[in-house]
């Protein structure tokens, strides 16, 4: 039971938050979703089809869910938007086992110290799963798309799914659940389009494994390998074999450097405008989008960004660290795709939302930054002071963000959401 409650505690608290005036916040229907609701009817009682020129363009894996959705509920808003809200509770559930293999059951070591003593010194490792899925779910970047019918929270669901079990099998060497997170990274690339190319992060610790010693190809097209690259393309071929003939038009419509009117000179222009943008994003000025974020608030509240900095400096500078660079290297690859699209789509916290858990992950370490520092400084307090303190600090930023969510970015929606018929009304008038 001990292991079993927090999961709980998660569910519980992850429906609440999700589901808490669910379909009144937003109340009114955004074009895109009712194009996406057009989408997911078109695909009915049709063979599988696994791109679709509408809505601008998308691979249908996701709005065949939103089908399925509409089968059991009816053609309505709820059906609609549930999909997202399902996924944004079971990501939270996903989430809090990675932590947990990672703080709890595994080897790994973030600060080079005995495990008896980081078990002795660190008594707030004993919370950091429920803490770190808590931070996720209160954040008003991740709890903004789990209300309304955007695919980000199942391309983050199958990204998870994938991550846990390559960091599953990781440690415990069984092929099987490398397959399963190679079946995931599949789908992933079948979802959302910044998740066809998450499988370069389990490939490249393949690949960095497999040539640790010395590079040859019977080193680098190991067992390993091949159990993680044969599952992938057979669950990415109808997709790729689709795109080879017909380009996704909305990845020429948005990718400058395709662009062959630009110049070199503008497109490093270009390129350096949306780093600048990414960076301001998590502390100075994030997504002016109604839909994405409350217009130009920071991603990360100040307490959030304190952590978060402080761990990501942690994880960089200790990057040998597997888990650590792990972390970096999704960050960073969650991030890749905004650079190469047009400065004033920047910055997007729609197409970065994948971002999120590297960036959990980081203020998970920031917090244990934080905890030795106060106990160094507090030498004549006992430990249990200092936890109670971290908990004050961290309950005080879960308030503040569901706060920002609720009271000041819903008041946004009103503009941002500008369709006020049911969906049912809207499908029979079409």
């Amino acid at each position: 039971m001990k292991k079993f409650w927090p999961i709980a505690a998660c569910f519980l608290i992850s429906a609440l938050l999700i589901f808490f005036r669910f379909n009144q916040i937003p109340k009114n229907l955004d074009k895109d979703e009712v194009e996406f609701a057009r989408l997911a009817l078109s695909l009915d009682k049709k063979p599988y089809t696994p791109y679709s020129p509408l809505a601008t363009g998308h691979s249908t894996l996701y709005f065949y869910v939103i089908l399925f959705s509409f089968k059991i509920f009816g053609i309505n808003n709820f059906a609609l938007r549930f999909p997202a809200a399902f996924f944004g509770l079971l990501n939270i559930i996903v989430f809090y086992l990675i932590i947990y293999l990672i703080f709890k059951t595994s080897s790994f070591d973030f600060f080079n110290e005995e495990k008896k003593t980081r078990q002795k010194n660190f008594l707030l490792i004993n919370y950091l799963p429920l803490t770190a899925s808590i931070i996720l779910l209160s954040s008003h970047w991740y709890l903004n798309f789990t209300r309304f019918a955007y695919e980000a929270t199942f391309l983050l669901f199958l990204e998870l799914v994938s991550s846990y079990f390559f960091l599953y099998y990781w440690r415990v060497k069984k092929i099987k659940y490398l397959i399963i997170s190679s079946v995931f990274a599949g789908l992933a690339f079948n979802s959302y389009t910044p998740g066809r190319i998450f499988f370069l992060l389990p490939l490249f610790y393949l690949v960095k494994k497999s040539v640790k010693k010395n590079f040859t190809f019977k080193n680098l097209f190991n067992k390993e390998l091949l159990f993680f690259i044969i599952p992938f393309l057979i669950i990415i071929f109808p997709l790729s074999a689709y795109l080879f003939n017909h380009p996704d038009s909305r990845v020429e419509q948005l990718f400058f450097l395709s662009n062959e009117n630009l110049t070199i000179k503008k497109k490093f222009f270009y390129l350096w405008q949306n780093l600048k943008s990414n960076i301001l994003m998590f502390s100075f000025k994030g997504d002016i989008n109604g839909r994405h974020n409350y217009p130009g608030k920071a991603a990360l509240n100040p307490v959030l960004a304190l952590f978060f900095y402080s761990g990501l400096f942690l994880a960089v500078k200790k990057i040998k660290n597997s888990l650590n660079l792990f972390f970096v290297f999704y960050f960073l690859l969650s991030l890749l795709p905004t650079f190469f699209t047009y400065p004033w789509e920047n910055p997007n916290m729609l197409r970065t939302y994948t971002a999120l858990p590297a960036i959990v992950f980081f203020v998970t370490l920031g917090i244990l930054i934080f905890e030795k520092f106060l106990n160094f400084i507090l030498k004549n307090k006992p430990p249990a002071f200092c936890l109670r303190l971290i908990f004050f600090i961290i309950i005080l930023s879960t308030l503040y963000e569901i706060r920002t969510y609720f009271k000041y970015q819903s008041k946004v929606f009103n503009q941002s959401f500008k369709i006020k018929n049911r969906l049912e009304k809207i499908i029979k008038i079409k």
